[in-house]
């Protein structure tokens, strides 16, 4: 059972600071998005896939003043603590399969942060076949996870998965994430590890035009 939104009930009007100051631990979203920035300098249709309460939407919502932001989870808490320009963004509690047959090659952008290992095995590869449809020729794919190490950091982040979210978290280690995102999109444009953790493995893909 989840003890996540007990612990946060806890936090009253301070639960974004503090949900802020945990996630900082395991993950620098500001380096995240300055990296996606980066990699892709113009996007106009973004669809953020997994977007929790909110928080990774709002630095994409600043880094693309001008992109019209899709934000979907299958949560019904979907971008509750989002505190960005709210004009630009629709946040939808939806999965992303349902959103790639309304959408098809509808996005220049898809971003998908920190969200495969809470997802079961078995409906991976359904996530990824999604975002490809879902994604115009093109169009830029952008991927972090936590890659699986034995460190004792990667087993803090799995106890904090595991018993605040309550989910069977499974993570996969680097040449998994890369094997796993090959069969769909092919080679990597590149690769990138954001801080503070090396865990935190990214990949810049692109669908072919």
């Amino acid at each position: 059972m989840a003890i996540g939104p007990a612990v946060r009930a806890l936090f009253g009007p301070y639960e974004r600071e503090i949900a802020h100051l945990y996630r900082s631990i395991f993950i620098d979203l500001d380096d995240w998005i300055g990296r996606i920035g980066a990699w892709v300098p113009d996007a106009q249709n973004i669809l953020e896939v997994g977007c929790g309460e909110g928080a990774m939407t709002e630095r994409l919502c600043a880094r693309y003043p001008q992109a019209r932001i899709t934000a979907i989870d299958v949560t019904p808490r979907v971008g509750r603590l989002f505190a960005g320009d709210a004009s630009r963004v629709e946040f939808l509690q939806m999965t992303v399969e349902d959103m790639a047959a309304r959408h098809p090659q509808a996005y220049d952008l898809i971003v998908l942060s920190d969200v495969i290992h809470h997802v079961p095995k078995a409906l991976r590869g359904s996530i990824l076949t999604a975002i490809h449809q879902a994604l115009a020729p093109g169009g830029m794919f952008v991927f972090k996870d936590w890659a699986r190490t034995s460190t004792p950091i990667h087993w803090m982040c799995h106890a904090g998965d595991r018993y605040l979210t309550g989910d069977q978290v499974s993570y996969l280690d680097e040449q998994e994430i890369r094997s796993f995102l090959g069969e769909r999109f092919g080679a990597p444009q590149d690769e990138c590890r954001v801080r503070p953790w090396r865990n935190n493995f990214a990949l810049m893909l692109r669908k072919a035009s």
